[in-house]
């Protein structure tokens, strides 16, 4: 009983969160009780499969900074499966690009972001929307410049 306290408290939840139904819960809240039921049995390894596409930006912000917490504090290997190229960049060391389930690309996140080698790894780049329209613009011309 002391351990999933102990458990749920890692993950912003007080222990009277223990006798409440999933129906009862926020989409948040679900997503830090899954977090807390992956490491009770103190892994090394973390596989987050879309774990924040779920979530509204400002929850989806709470996640991403607890699993960063988790993951430097327990020193955990994640593995961190997204389509949000924002939150790949943000929560990811190093990243792996994959077409039709084939490795396309993979090295360090930054590198791979901003020097892409592989043209399929540009073209998913080149392809995120950019809310600023005068960035949207530049990215554009770069775009049309190359080709």
């Amino acid at each position: 009983q002391k351990d999933i306290e102990d458990g749920l408290m890692e993950v912003g939840l007080t222990p009277d969160y223990l006798g409440r139904y999933p129906h009862e819960l926020s989409g948040g809240q679900c997503q830090r009780v899954a977090i807390a039921r992956a490491l009770m049995p103190k892994p090394q390894l973390l596989i987050c499969d879309e774990a924040v596409s779920a979530l509204d930006a400002s929850i989806r912000g709470e996640i991403i900074d607890l699993l960063l917490r988790i993951k430097s504090e327990k020193k955990l290997t994640m593995i961190f499966i997204a389509h949000d190229l924002a939150v790949v960049r943000k929560i990811c060391d190093r990243v792996i690009v994959m077409q039709s389930g084939k490795i396309v690309e993979q090295g360090p996140t930054e590198k791979v972001f901003f020097e892409p080698e592989k043209e399929y790894t540009a073209n998913l780049l080149s392809a995120v929307p950019v809310p600023d329209p005068r960035k949207e613009k530049e990215k554009y011309i770069q775009r049309t410049q190359a080709d």
